[in-house]
């Protein structure tokens, strides 16, 4: 698994059933779901924002996704793992949304 994952980028991701979600990741996630696109387990990915800016939104988002998820360290995962947050979760990774003009 890879060390602790800094989060700074944007991405809208399309499930199989072609509804949508956003998430806070880093590049390595990104490969992560271009690898699911190519592998059919995700339909779409796309980087909405680069280098988000590190509020505390973002930080407590971070300490939640590196407490809860297992990070693989390579590109080619074996399934794509959507991260389930909670209503609080839910609730930052707006405020985040929000902070970068995308809500």
């Amino acid at each position: 698994m890879a060390d602790r994952q800094t989060l700074d980028i944007i991405e809208e991701i399309t499930r199989m059933d072609d509804s949508t979600y956003r998430e806070i990741g880093n590049l390595l996630q990104n490969g992560q779901a271009e690898y699911a696109v190519e592998h059919g387990m995700i339909k779409e990915v796309r980087i909405m924002k680069i280098n988000i800016p590190r509020s505390s939104n973002v930080e407590k988002y971070e300490d939640y996704v590196n407490s809860n998820f297992e990070i693989p360290s390579t590109v080619a995962v074996e399934q794509w793992t959507e991260w389930k947050k909670t209503p609080e979760m839910e609730a930052l990774v707006e405020a985040i949304l929000n902070e970068n003009q995308l809500s």
